[in-house]
Order: structure tokens, then sequence, then C-alpha cells
């Protein structure tokens, strides 16, 4: 990303999560940071999108469990990205 700014953090994280997001981070080929930044946006999408929920909900009443079906159905289809092949044991 050309002219991105970025702010360098410290950040401790559990120990085995560090080491599991290290892991999918090479996996896919990318650095801790890229994975870590990705991770974030997706956390922040993801409460973004709850927000809007709620605020939907609270002028137009509960979502009726049809409509909750059909979102998970596109949301499942909307976020499955290719996983990259992992090696045979």
């Amino acid at each position: 990303m050309i002219g991105m700014s970025v702010r360098k953090l410290s950040v401790a994280l559990d120990d085995a999560v560090a080491r599991a997001a290290a892991a999918s981070a090479k996996r896919e080929g990318v650095s801790l940071s890229a994975w870590l930044d990705r991770a974030a946006r997706e956390a922040l999408a993801i409460e973004d999108g709850l927000r809007a929920v709620a605020e939907w909900e609270a002028r137009h009443g509960a979502l009726t469990p049809a409509e909750l079906a059909t979102a998970d159905a596109i949301l499942d289809r909307a976020v499955r990205r290719p996983r990259p092949p992992t090696a045979a044991p």
C-alpha cells in the first residue's frame, strides 16, 4: 500500500496465541504484522456490523429466525477465502 502510514506498537499476546498467529502468518506468506493488521481490521468490521444490526433492530424490531438464517448463509459465502494447502504429515 503506497503512502500508507503505519504506527509501530509493542503488544503482548498469550504465548499460544502468538505462536499460532506466527504460524498462520507463515502459512499465508505474510508478515506477522500484516497478519495482525488483517485480524484487527476483520474484528473491527465485525464490531461495526454488530453495532449496525443492533441499531437497525432498535428501530425496526428483532430480526426473524428466517432473516437471521438468510444473513448467516450470505455471510458464510462472503467470508470463505482460499486457504493455502497444508503439508501432509
